[in-house]
């Protein structure tokens, strides 16, 4: 199996995890839908609706943590970034992965697998409602979104040593994309195709 095979095998995987708790963002729109009208219009608030929407959206922001590295979309400081060759991008990305990335993803496999466990014990149910809503299945997901982070963070240091050697990021999954970065590929397409580059409704 080549290293682009690879990588991207585990960029469908983020992909698919990410895509399927996408759907989480669908029930809450519902639920809080529900929940609105039946507190405002009929007078008679749910006894679900919080924990309903706090675990529902805790799964989506852990479980999505991997697909949005894979494409690239987590917040960057890279005013200066964006200006470094690529090399020394790939350079400085590799060391970031290992001094800050993996000890702290680490860390939160290690503490988030006995948090789990811990609750799971107890059979931990939410405070915050009268029926007692179970919420150890939320603290499970927190060692599964490490485990699926680390995954990840292994194909992005591959991406570094790819990019360090050969001085190309390799390609990565296409999927939907930030404005910004679809007019900056535009740009850089046009660059290379040796035209003039211009963003959108400027004169050339």
């Amino acid at each position: 199996m080549s290293i682009q095979s690879l990588l991207h095998g585990i960029d469908q995987l983020s992909k698919s995890v990410g895509h399927a708790f996408a759907w989480c963002i669908v029930i809450l729109t519902l639920g809080t839908s529900y929940e609105v009208f039946v507190r405002y219009v009929l007078n008679d608030p749910t006894s679900w609706a919080f924990d309903m929407s706090y675990i529902l959206y805790g799964a989506l922001f852990l479980m999505s943590g991997a697909y949005a590295l894979s494409r690239n979309a987590h917040v960057r400081g890279d005013v200066f970034y964006r200006l470094m060759p690529t090399r020394v991008q790939g350079r400085l990305e590799l060391v970031l992965y290992i001094i800050f990335f993996f000890p702290g993803i680490i860390a939160l496999m290690y503490s988030g697998w006995t948090y789990a466990m811990d609750s799971m014990r107890i059979g931990e149910v939410s405070v915050n409602s009268p029926i007692g809503v179970p919420i150890w299945q939320l603290k499970l997901v927190i060692p599964a979104a490490g485990a699926l982070l680390a995954l990840q963070g292994i194909a992005e240091v591959l991406r570094c040593i790819v990019c360090i050697r050969t001085g190309e990021w390799p390609a990565r999954l296409h999927d939907v994309e930030e404005m910004e970065t679809a007019i900056l590929h535009q740009v850089e397409d046009e660059k290379r195709m040796g035209y003039d580059a211009a963003l959108p409704g400027e004169n050339k």
